[in-house]
């Protein structure tokens, strides 16, 4: 998703940042797979408002 081109459809704004949930529990985790460490999650949100433009898995390999 390229952050240039984003407008919030909630206040309009155009300026976004990106975070990453990482902890062990916010991972999100292959389904039947018991052994594997999962993947952090990666937002990207409005800096304005909060609204979540995008939500990416970051090692979607690990899939």
């Amino acid at each position: 998703m390229n952050q240039e081109n984003l407008t919030c459809k909630t206040c309009g704004s155009t300026t976004f940042a990106k975070g990453e949930v990482n902890a062990v529990d916010a991972r999100v985790m292959p389904i039947g797979k018991t052994f594997s460490f999962g993947s952090p999650v990666i937002y990207t949100f409005c800096k304005k408002c909060g609204e979540v433009a995008s939500i990416k898995i970051k090692n979607p390999e690990k899939f």
